[in-house]
């Protein structure tokens, strides 16, 4: 369940990844960074199930940081 939700959302953030760079037209950068967090939330969750709990609890600081920084960028825009 886990392996399909990551792959769904890192699919999500490259499309929004290539679109903001073939277009250069950036305003959907913050939802790009919002599902990156939700991709390294997943990330975290599966190492927690693989038993690598350092991994696991790495990518979940990392999570954390993005959410911050992309609900950082909605207030600003």
């Amino acid at each position: 369940m886990l392996k399909i939700l990551q792959i769904i959302l890192s699919i999500i953030v490259t499309s929004l990844a290539g679109y903001g760079l073939v277009t250069e037209n950036f305003k959907f950068q913050p939802y790009m960074i919002l599902f990156l967090s939700f991709t390294m939330l997943v990330i975290g969750l599966r190492e927690f199930q693989k038993g690598q709990k350092s991994y696991g609890w790495l990518s979940i600081v990392v999570s954390i940081f993005i959410l911050f920084v992309s609900i950082e960028s909605f207030f600003l825009k």
